[in-house]
């Protein structure tokens, strides 16, 4: 064979990786899709709500405060805490925040974000979608009959919490944010959604990132502007000089997104940026099986929210450390 049959061989080999290459990360930008029941397991009245987000129908469940506490007393105007899902999840995984929320006097809506849960999908699902769905969430929170417009919070998980940072910075109006075992960066998220599929991290995770941004349409200006350091240092502080309280928690025992990642980002915020909770369970998705979560959570948000203050009992004594930051 000579050099030119050679040469075509090489210029065939290589179009055939990048397509495998691009295979890949289509793949990689598609997460499981996992169906609710059609019924939450709570004690306390709930109702289905659908809204829209990107022009797509998404699903969720608004759940009312308990009885008995003064929110569910007629005439009385409800806080509510927006949560907010991560990759791959639903809204039926994160209702084991719920609980305590509604118990403390909340109400709770929480949906599947596009391409999750029962919600419609999309294309190229990205973490600027769910930064969309949080801010269309909110906005469907804020006109609800008997919630309280002006004591709305957002609790995200993961790449939920990821996407209601980015939101902050687009404008999203809420009281206070907090998120749980939240990546800090994009690098950090792709390396663990490639080794949740068992792809291999060199050098696709430096290959299917450009991907991920050409299918969502996601411009490299857009890309760099998505600086959770940069976003929080514009953004989150305290109430009273106009900010928005922001409360980051992650797990020691996280195994699928290391709490190094918010342990590195107090180094580069200025002091008193964020409220930080270290907490010891292990695994992505059992923070708040430790009291100290709650412990700090409620309290969290009823000084953001300016709501009285009521002590609730979780249980034993926290292993955590918390850092403000």
């Amino acid at each position: 064979m000579g050099i030119k049959g050679w040469l075509w061989v090489g210029a065939i080999i290589v179009v055939l990786l990048a397509a495998l290459v691009w295979r890949i990360g289509v793949r990689s930008q598609n997460p499981r899709k996992l169906t609710n029941g059609e019924a939450p397991d709570v004690d306390t009245q709930w109702q289905s709500l659908s809204f829209t987000s990107g022009g797509s129908k998404l699903e969720g469940w608004l759940l009312q405060p308990a009885p008995g506490t003064a929110a569910a007393s007629p005439g009385s105007l409800i806080p509510l805490v927006v949560v907010a899902h991560g990759w791959g999840s639903n809204r039926t995984r994160v209702l084991r925040y719920a609980r305590p929320l509604y118990k403390a006097g909340f109400a709770v809506f929480m949906y599947d974000s596009r391409s999750h849960g029962d919600s419609e999908s999309i294309k190229a699902p990205s973490a600027f979608m769910f930064r969309d769905d949080v801010m269309a969430a909110v906005e469907t929170a804020r006109q609800l009959p008997g919630i309280d417009p002006d004591k709305i919070a957002v609790l995200g998980h993961s790449l939920g919490g990821f996407g209601a940072l980015l939101a902050l910075d687009k404008g999203m109006e809420v009281c206070a944010v907090i998120t749980d075992s939240m990546p800090v960066r994009f690098e950090t998220m792709m390396r663990a959604e490639l080794k949740r599929k068992k792809i291999p991290a060199f050098p696709l995770a430096y290959l299917i990132p450009p991907i991920w941004l050409i299918r969502a349409r996601i411009s490299q200006a857009q890309f760099r502007a998505a600086n959770i350091p940069a976003i929080l240092s514009k953004r989150a502080g305290n109430a009273e000089s106009g900010r928005v309280p922001v409360l980051m928690i992650h797990s020691n025992g996280d195994d699928f997104i290391s709490a190094e990642d918010l342990r590195q980002l107090k180094e580069q915020l200025p002091e008193g940026t964020i409220d930080m909770l270290f907490v010891s369970t292990k695994g992505h998705s059992a923070s708040e099986q430790e009291p100290a979560f709650w412990e700090r959570v409620i309290p969290f948000l009823q000084a953001s929210l300016n709501l009285p203050a009521k002590k609730v009992a979780y249980g034993t004594k926290p292993q955590a450390v918390r850092e403000n930051i």
